[in-house]
C-alpha cells in the first residue's frame, strides 16, 4: 500500500521469506509471567513480564519508524489521539472526542487536559503539529511521513516534495487542547489512522535539546504513553519497559514490568517454555506437529495475503484471460498450506483477508465480512485449469509455453517456489517455467521495471479500510507492476474514494468494494496462494492482550498477570 519502506519489506517477505519486521507482520516475541526469573512468589501474581524478541529495536523515533518492533515499543510507551482497543476500534487516547466537518474534510480534536510527558511537560495540540510537519518536511527523510499523510492531510504531498513550506500542512493548534486538522479529500478512515504510530506527537523542546542524540537511548527519550522504556539503547539485547505513572490513565494499567531480551533461535524459546520460563511463543513450521496437540497451542489470523502476480506486459501468454485463470487453479493451496507451511496459514481464494473490515451499517449485509458476501472467488480445480488452459492455447494458437518465475534465494522460498513450478508444469501440459531465484534486492528491482512473468508477492494493510488492498490493482497503481488494468475496475475505486468517502455513503462504498473484488477474479489479475496465520504455544495466566492487526502487534494496556 506506495513509496514506503515497509510495503518494499512485505514485498521480500513474501518472496524470500526473510526474517524481518513490518508494521503488521510476525508475532516474535515469548511472555512470561512471574519475578525476573518467571517464577512468582508466595503464590502471588506479580504484574511482571519476560519476552523476548528475534531482534533488537531497530529505533524509537516515531518519524523514522517502518517495522514491527520499532511500532511495537512505539505502541506501549507513546499515545497519539486514539489507541486501538478490542476489535481494533480505536479508543480514547489524548483525544477525548473529535469532530467531522459535513463535508469530511475537516476535523477537530478535543485533547485531555491530564495528558503529560514523563519530564512533567503538558501534552498539547502543538505537540501533534511539530511532530506531522517533522515526520512529513523532506529534511527528515521519514519513509512514512509522506506515505501515509499523501492524500490524506492538506498539503501532505506537495510539503514532502519541498514545493510547499512545512507550515503549510493542514494541521493547527487552535490552542493548547484543540487540534484541527484538514484533509486533502474526505477518508472514511482517517480515525483508524489516528492510531498509527507515524501521527504520534513528539515533545518538541525535549526534542530539539536532544538533537541528533534523539532516541538513541532511553536517556534522550520522553514518554507519554502507559510504559516507559528503561536501560534501552540502540545496540541494546535487552531492556525493560516499566509502567508509566505520570500516564493519564494509569489507573487502568496493570502491568507494571516488563522485561525483554533477545532470543533468536525458535527452538530455545520452545526449550524456555517447555520449562516454565516463557508463557507464550511462536512456533515455526519445522516446531508445530510437536506442539499441535498441546492444549497450549493455538492459532490466529493475520491479514497478510500472499499471491502470484501475473506480468500481462512482458508475455503474451499471461495477457490472456484464459491463461491466468487456467494458472489461478492449478496448484494444491491446501496442500501447501498443510505440508509446506505447516503453520496455520490456510488456502485463499480471495485478495481481502478473512477477520478484516467488516461491513458497515446500512449494508446488507451489516456486521458480516466481504468474505462472508463474496465467498470463495477462485479454487483449485485442475479440471477447470485445463479447460481454461485449452481455451488459453487455442486463442494464442500454441501448443506449448514458456514463463520465468521470479523468486528469492532463501531456503524457504526456494521450496514454495519449487512447490508451485512444480505444480503448474505438473496440471497444465505444455507449460514449461524457467524458475530464476535472485537476492531480495535484486529481485524489487526486476519487479520494479516489469522485468518478469510470474513472482510471489504478498501484502498487509496499514489501515483498516478494503481499500488498502483493492489499491493495488489499480491502472498505474505504484504496487501494481503487472500491466492489469480495468476501466471499471478503477471507477469503482475512484467513487469509492471520492464522492462515496463523504459522512452517510459507508454503505454504497463497500459495496463498490464488493463488486471490485469480484471484477479482480472475474479478470483472473492475480493468482492467490494463503492468508497468513500464526501459531502460539500461550500460557493461560498472561488475560487481556490484544493483538492488532494494524500497528503494534500487541497491545498490553489493558493486560494483566492472572491465574492459569
Amino acid at each position: 500500500m506506495n513509496n514506503n519502506l515497509k510495503k518494499i519489506v512485505w514485498m521480500m517477505i513474501g518472496i524470500v521469506f526473510l526474517a524481518v519486521m513490518t508494521a503488521c507482520s510476525g508475532e516474535d516475541d515469548n511472555q512470561t509471567s512471574g519475578s525476573g526469573d518467571g517464577s512468582t512468589t508466595d503464590g502471588a501474581n506479580e504484574q511482571v513480564l519476560n519476552l523476548s524478541k528475534k531482534d533488537r529495536i531497530t529505533t524509537m523515533d516515531s518519524s523514522m519508524a517502518t517495522d514491527e518492533l520499532s511500532f511495537q515499543f512505539l505502541g506501549a510507551t507513546m499515545e497519539g489521539l486514539y489507541r486501538l482497543g478490542e476489535n481494533a476500534k480505536p479508543v480514547e487516547g489524548i483525544a477525548k472526542d473529535h469532530e467531522e466537518s459535513e463535508d469530511g474534510m475537516v476535523w477537530t480534536f478535543h485533547l485531555r487536559e491530564d495528558a503529560k510527558w514523563s519530564n512533567g511537560d503538558p501534552v498539547t495540540a502543538e505537540d501533534f503539529v511539530y511532530a506531522w510537519q517533522r515526520t512529513v518536511d523532506p529534511n527528515t527523510g521519514s519513509e512514512y511521513g509522506p506515505y501515509m499523510m499523501k492524500g490524506v492531510i492538506k498539503n501532505a504531498e506537495e510539503v514532502s516534495k519541498g514545493e510547499k513550506a512545512v507550515d503549510e500542512l493542514g494541521v493547527t493548534a487552535k490552542d493548547d487542547h484543540t487540534l484541527v486538522v484538514e484533509l486533502a479529500k474526505p477518508v472514511p478512515y482517517f480515525e483508524s489512522l489516528m492510531t498509527f504510530g507515524t501521527f504520534l506527537p513528539l515533545n518538541k523542546s525535549f526534542v530539539e535539546e536532544q538533537g541528533d542524540d534523539y532516541a538513541q537511548s532511553t536517556d534522550n527519550l520522553v514518554f507519554n504513553g502507559p510504559f516507559k522504556l528503561k536501560d534501552w539503547e540502540s545496540t541494546s539485547d535487552s531492556w525493560e519497559m516499566v509502567k508509566n505513572e505520570d500516564y493519564w490513565d494509569a489507573d487502568t494499567v496493570e502491568i507494571e514490568k516488563m522485561n525483554y531480551t533477545v532470543v533468536k533461535d525458535p527452538q530455545t524459546a520452545v526449550d524456555l517454555y517447555d520449562t516454565g520460563e516463557l508463557d507464550r511463543v511462536q512456533l515455526n513450521s519445522d516446531l508445530v506437529d510437536n506442539y499441535s496437540t498441546n492444549e497450549d497451542y493455538t492459532t490466529r489470523s493475520k491479514p497478510v495475503v500472499y499471491y502470484l502476480k501475473l506480468n500481462q506486459t512482458r508475455n503474451e501468454a499471461l495477457a490472456n484471460t484464459n491463461i491466468r485463470a487456467a494458472i489461478s487453479r492449478a496448484f494444491d493451496k491446501q496442500a501447501l498450506a498443510d505440508e509446506l507451511l505447516n503453520d496455520g496459514s490456510i488456502p485463499a481464494n480471495w485478495l481481502i483477508p478473512n477477520d478484516f473490515a467488516p461491513l458497515p451499517e446500512g449494508t446488507e449485509h451489516e456486521g458480516e465480512e466481504i468474505r462472508d458476501v463474496n465467498g470463495e472467488l477462485v479454487e483449485y480445480d485442475i479440471e477447470k485449469a485445463q479447460e481454461y488452459w485449452k481455451k488459453g492455447l487455442e486463442e494464442l494458437g500454441k501448443d506449448s509455453i514458456e514463463l520465468e518465475f521470479l523468486g528469492g534465494d532463501g531456503e524457504n522460498a526456494k521450496t514454495m517456489q519449487e512447490y508451485l513450478v512444480n505444480q503448474l508444469e505438473t496440471n497444465l501440459e505444455g507449460l514449461t517455467i524457467d524458475l530464476k531465484q535472485v537476492p531480495g534486492k535484486q529481485k524489487l528491482e526486476l519487479d520494479s521495471k516489469m522485468d518478469y512473468d510470474i513472482q510471489l508477492s504478498a501484502w498487509g494493510p496499514d489501515y483498516m479500510d478494503p481499500y488498502s488492498f483493492l489499491s493495488l490493482m489499480e491502472t498505474d497503481g505504484e504496487y501494481n507492476k503487472m500491466g492489469y488494468s480495468n476501466k471499471k475496475y478503477d471507477q469503482l475505486l475512484k467513487e469509492a474514494q471520492n464522492e462515496l468517502a463523504t459522512p452517510g455513503k459507508a454503505a454504497e462504498r463497500y459495496n463498490n468494494f464488493i463488486k471490485a473484488e469480484k471484477i479482480l477474479f472475474e479478470d483472473a489479475a492475480i493468482a492467490p496462494l494463503y492468508q497468513e496465520y500464526v501459531s502460539l504455544l500461550a500460557s493461560p495466566k498472561l488475560k487481556g492482550v490484544i493483538t492488532n492487526p494494524i500497528g503494534p502487534t500487541y497491545e498490553y494496556k489493558w493486560a494483566s498477570v492472572g491465574e492459569e
